[in-house]
């Protein structure tokens, strides 16, 4: 095992992982904006107004692309047992 290997893969690791954690932060980032924007311009300054609505669109973010979700990660996986028997030899 080589120290480009162990690169590699730690870079596939966290590649993995912003693929599947940038879907759902950038939702909820937007989401945020737009009702921040909405609490600037009514001055309504209620803490669960901003929080509800960004779990709410978060989850069905996560609802939605779970299917691909799980394919990432299958792969991902099914590559990383790959790698493992090689090194294994």
């Amino acid at each position: 095992m080589t120290t480009d290997f162990v690169l590699y893969i730690s870079r596939q690791a966290l590649t993995t992982a912003f693929y599947i954690l940038l879907p759902v932060l950038g939702v909820g980032m937007l989401i945020g904006l737009v009702v921040g924007v909405f609490q600037a311009a009514t001055q309504i300054n209620e803490m669960t107004l901003a929080f509800v609505p960004k779990i709410i669109v978060m989850f069905l973010v996560i609802f939605l692309l779970l299917p691909w979700f799980l394919n990432l990660l299958m792969d991902f996986t099914v590559e990383i047992f790959n790698y493992m028997v090689l090194v294994s030899q």
